[in-house]
């Protein structure tokens, strides 16, 4: 049996901390990943399962790759048809105001998902 790795979301850089609260920071990638709770699904049975499209779940499946909470692998099934598979990695995300100053120091992103207010304040 695979040892699981469990990803702390807060030990990395604040660049890497903000990607991953912002990918957090949206109800349908909240529902992907509970979808995914139950173990991996392909993008159209995630799709059914989420009630969005497929396209607009791909945006959503590459939000949360990026961020490093969901990870990926195509196969071919029987009928050679390629199907893409998506799993949640193991994480954990433990907060404190230590850790978030520990994160500003490290932050070189200036403002993620419209926080800046167009006059260069963000």
């Amino acid at each position: 049996m695979d040892e699981v790795v469990i990803t702390d979301l807060a030990s990395g850089t604040g660049d890497e901390l903000l990607l991953a609260l912002s990918a957090l920071a949206s109800p349908h990638r909240l529902r992907v990943l509970a979808a995914l709770g139950d173990g991996r699904r392909y993008v159209s049975e995630l799709a059914r399962l989420v009630g969005i499209s497929r396209p607009l779940l791909r945006v959503h499946l590459s939000r949360l790759e990026a961020a490093g909470l969901v990870r990926s692998s195509l196969e071919v099934s029987e009928d050679g048809k390629a199907m893409r598979y998506f799993e949640v990695v193991p994480f954990v995300l433990r907060l404190d105001l230590e850790r978030i100053g520990d994160a500003v120091r490290t932050l070189t992103v200036k403002s993620v998902g419209g926080d800046d207010d167009g006059k260069g304040n963000g």
